[in-house]
């Protein structure tokens, strides 16, 4: 199995979204060839630079991909405890998203698994804390790397789901556009949506998922 990661929003914008896409490269590469063809994009596709109009073509391609989706939401659980560092605390919502997503997702697979996760978003100390966590996510059977999401075309399709259900969870003109494009693969069951409870209290430090 090959799982794409990819997030959008973060503390300081009040939610983060994570979405962890199980799909083959050929059928990654395949939808972002297609998605080119027809908009003529030619840089990174990315869900913060693309209109309503081609946000629904995307998914339009996704619908007939056998790409099964996990998109997990922290809300509420984005508030720092107080005193505690703001990056820190960041870093940590992200890893309960991954755990949460990547979790869900491979909760009744056996073999292995590829985890691949953007490496843009963090520091290199950070990173390094994140590989060892992705590691033990996709145990001894897996492989766990980190890529910069121009040069694979699964991270860009976790994007634009990511920033898609980040821009469904809040108040925008939007809003109600997005809400409707995703509304049939939630129901079918190709995307699953999963919101992380909120934080324990501050002697424990585990995210759980509702």
């Amino acid at each position: 199995m090959n799982i794409w990661c990819d997030e959008s929003g973060g503390v300081g914008r009040g939610t983060m979204t994570l979405a962890a896409v199980a799909m083959s490269t050929d059928d990654a590469e395949a939808l972002l060839a297609a998605f080119r063809k027809a908009s003529g994009l030619t840089r990174e596709l990315k869900g913060s630079r693309i209109d309503l109009d081609e946000r629904g073509y995307f998914f339009e391609l996704l619908a007939k991909t056998r790409a099964r989706v996990v998109v997990s939401i922290a809300i509420s659980a984005v508030i720092p405890a107080p005193g505690e560092d703001r990056g820190d605390h960041d870093r940590d919502v992200y890893a309960a998203l991954l755990d949460d997503a990547v979790g869900a997702l491979t909760a009744n697979e056996v073999g292995c698994t590829t985890l691949t996760i953007d490496d843009g978003r963090y520091d290199a100390k950070t990173l390094a804390i994140i590989r060892a966590q992705i590691a033990a996510l996709v145990g001894p059977l897996g492989l766990a790397t980190l890529e910069l999401s121009h040069r694979a075309a699964g991270l860009q399709i976790a994007d634009v789901i990511a920033n898609s259900f980040f821009n469904r969870a809040l108040v925008s003109p939007r809003q109600g556009a997005i809400a409707t494009m995703v509304a049939p693969f939630l129901e079918s069951g190709q995307i699953a949506m999963r919101i992380l409870a909120p934080r324990s209290p501050p002697d424990q430090a585990a995210f759980g998922a509702a």
